[in-house]
């Protein structure tokens, strides 16, 4: 596996090493020493998620303001447009968004450290999205930033206006926004 930076400290996009011939391929997808050596961090993951998401549909931006999570990202199924934000006041990149594609195809994977805002647009038919997480999910810490904010400017590949959630069209403005120090 190897890691390539994108530009806002901490984030990662994660390459396994892929195994494949004429049956299929094989490869791992979490190891927990490697992933330290590479990351420098001892996450001990408490929870996983999986999603599903149709064509259109935008998730985001959320984060959690106290008890926060890293999260290592995935897509098993269909492709994404992935976007962090970086929410980290004291941080040099701080209210700057990097977009990843991931896919089932490309097999890559993306560290989002704790002090980050995540969110992704399925732009396949459908997608099917793996998280681990460094905390548990707290609805009351739960915080969102809308996918639309015109400050962040991000440029998310889009035809159509995206389905969002209730919760998510209630978003924040980012300069409105808790953010971490």
């Amino acid at each position: 596996m190897k890691a390539l930076p994108v530009g806002l400290p901490g984030v990662l996009i994660l390459e396994p090493n892929v195994f494949g011939d004429a049956r299929g391929f094989f490869f791992e997808s979490f190891n927990s020493r490697k992933f330290s050596d590479l990351t420098g961090v001892s996450a001990g993951f408490v929870q996983d998620n999986h999603s599903c998401s149709s064509h259109g549909v935008l998730r985001g931006l959320h984060y959690q303001i106290r008890q926060p999570q890293g999260k290592l990202i995935r897509v098993v199924a269909g492709e994404v447009f992935d976007v962090v934000v970086d929410l980290r006041r004291s941080s040099p990149t701080f209210g700057q968004w990097k977009g990843i594609h991931l896919s089932a195809e490309n097999k890559r994977m993306v560290w989002v450290p704790e002090g980050f805002a995540h969110g992704f647009l399925t732009i396949s038919a459908t997608a099917e999205f793996l998280y681990k997480t460094t905390n548990y999910w707290m609805p009351e810490h739960e915080r969102c930033i809308r996918w639309d904010d015109p400050d962040l400017d991000i440029r998310w590949p889009l035809n159509s206006l995206p389905q969002v959630s209730e919760k998510d069209s209630l978003g924040l403005c980012f300069k409105e926004a808790e953010v971490f120090a």
